[in-house]
């Protein structure tokens, strides 16, 4: 399952009950769905660039909550009942690029024996070198640590 972010953006007079409600049902939702909801982080009242007209009048600031998930790839259609709450200014889905979680996660094992292509053009120009291009290497290290003394 891919890793979501869903931003909300909820009038600024919403009390935090209604909030919670709010959390709770999306919460809920994506748990029906066998998707788990990993953090929720509320980034408090933030001021608008512009105002946002709603029936009950324009809004210049708001409530900003950030839910991440792990959700179905089709949430953002069963979200759409978002567009219907009061409580709302905005709201909008974000999908996690990139990101593996699971099993997935394990097919990229970092401790495989065979070096990736960085460390075999490493271990191919090494190879070039001559012993006395080391010795010299080595002797200008000496002299930097004993400068630094």
């Amino acid at each position: 399952m891919p890793l979501y972010d869903c931003m909300l953006l909820l009038k600024p007079h919403v009390k935090k009950e209604a909030l919670a409600d709010l959390v709770a049902w999306v919460g809920k939702h994506v748990y029906s769905r066998n998707g788990v909801l990993t953090d929720i982080k509320s980034l408090g009242t933030v001021q608008l660039g512009y105002g946002i007209q709603k029936p009950d009048g324009r809004c210049y600031q708001g409530q900003l909550m950030q839910m991440t998930m792990m959700a179905t790839p089709n949430i953002n259609k069963e979200l759409h009942y978002l567009n219907k709450e009061d409580r709302l200014l905005r709201w909008l889905l974000v999908k996690h690029r990139d990101t593996k979680f699971g099993l997935d996660s394990l097919s990229d094992d970092p401790w495989n024996d065979e070096p990736d292509a960085f460390q075999r053009i490493n271990l191919y120009n090494n190879e070039d070198l001559d012993e006395d291009e080391d010795d010299d290497r080595d002797e200008y290290d000496l002299d930097q640590e004993q400068t630094k003394e």
